[in-house]
């Protein structure tokens, strides 16, 4: 299975957990997804009111430089892991 296919699976796998990952673990999938997608971050950094929004920027912005392969690589080992240990 190429990278490529073993991301777009992961994706599909996250959803199937039976309970909801922590927030920290939410940041980093959120975070290594858009940095395989995307790329570095872009936009304005949300304000101080929008809490969520501002902790989803800072978790992508820290990735800054990593390349779109590492961050996927990174995407597919946490999902992995949670799929370990959030099934069943």
């Amino acid at each position: 299975m190429t990278d490529t296919a073993r991301f777009e699976q992961a994706q599909k796998d996250v959803q199937t957990l039976d309970r909801k990952p922590a927030n920290d673990d939410l940041l980093f999938l959120y975070a290594h997804y858009k940095q395989g997608c995307t790329g570095d971050v872009s936009g304005k950094r949300p304000g101080m009111l929008d809490m969520v929004g501002r902790a989803k920027y800072d978790a992508w912005a820290k990735l800054k430089g990593m390349s779109s392969d590492d961050a996927k690589q990174k995407y597919i080992a946490k999902v992995d892991s949670l799929l370990e240990s959030h099934k069943g």
